[in-house]
């Protein structure tokens, strides 16, 4: 009788041995959106606004809801998705924006692990950080505008986004919302670094080719600087999509905005 060499048994063993072996356990939550962002409204333009900035991978496809006409909505900690239709479905049905939280936060057993920001097309604002969001979290609500984060270096940066908003008033809605996340990034931003960022602005009829409301509706899903090139992304974008009205950026960090001040 032959016998198998050593080698031919170890090849033939290993399939069995392999099955043998525990599948990778693997965490079914998602992970924890831990970040700052703004939800802001520009009376004059009726441009709505979010813009925000995260530790973690394409937080623009979590974080920011808008809808011309209607509000904005930041859903982030353990951000549950469905607050950003949900919210503003209630604001279109004529709800304020702490009307539209309640309901949302109804019946939501991980409440205490959300944060959430909201903002009408009429400028009216409500907030919630639950108890469980991971420190520093909380928020600053002012004329027009709501700031929040969490696992957040300290309270210094939501005022210095807050600060740096109501400080740029004149500049275009998209400037004043990378202006705060700028400042929320300088005074330490989230604790734990840098990864993704996002900026979303609505406005009826404004989307490409006047087909939907989504005028700017940008994201850098992984950099090492994403503010810095969101900002970049977004003078480009100035450049081929350019306003309706004819306004151009104003920021002298922009090609435009410094052709535009050496002009006057």
């Amino acid at each position: 009788m032959k016998h198998p060499s050593p080698l031919t048994t170890l090849i033939l063993s290993a399939p069995a041995f392999l099955g043998s072996l525990p599948a990778p356990a693997k965490d079914p939550s998602p992970p924890t959106v831990a970040t700052f962002s703004i939800v802001a409204i520009d009376p004059a333009t009726g441009e709505i606004g979010v813009a925000v900035q995260s530790r973690i991978v394409a937080v623009g496809a979590v974080v920011p809801w808008a809808k011309a006409g209607v509000g904005a909505v930041a859903t982030q900690s353990y951000a549950n998705v469905t607050f950003g239709p949900a919210a503003l479905e209630q604001m279109a049905l004529g709800n304020s924006p702490v009307e539209a939280l309640q309901t949302m936060l109804e019946g939501d057993s991980l409440k205490s692990q959300r944060q959430v920001g909201l903002i009408n097309a009429a400028g009216e604002t409500a907030q919630f950080t639950g108890t469980e969001c991971l420190s520093w979290a909380g928020g600053r609500m002012g004329k027009g505008y709501a700031v929040q984060g969490n696992i957040l270096a300290g309270p210094a940066v939501v005022e210095a986004m807050a600060d740096a908003f109501e400080k740029s008033s004149g500049l275009l809605l998209a400037e004043r919302l990378l202006a705060a996340l700028d400042a929320g990034q300088a005074a330490g931003g989230d604790r734990r670094g840098q990864q993704s960022a996002a900026l979303l602005i609505v406005r009826e009829g404004w989307g490409y080719g006047g087909g939907n409301d989504r005028f700017r509706d940008l994201r850098v899903d992984e950099h090492v600087t994403p503010i810095l090139e969101l900002r970049r992304v977004y003078y480009q974008h100035c450049d081929l999509f350019p306003r309706p009205d004819g306004r151009v950026p104003r920021d002298l960090s922009s090609p435009k905005g410094a052709a535009e001040a050496k002009a006057k």
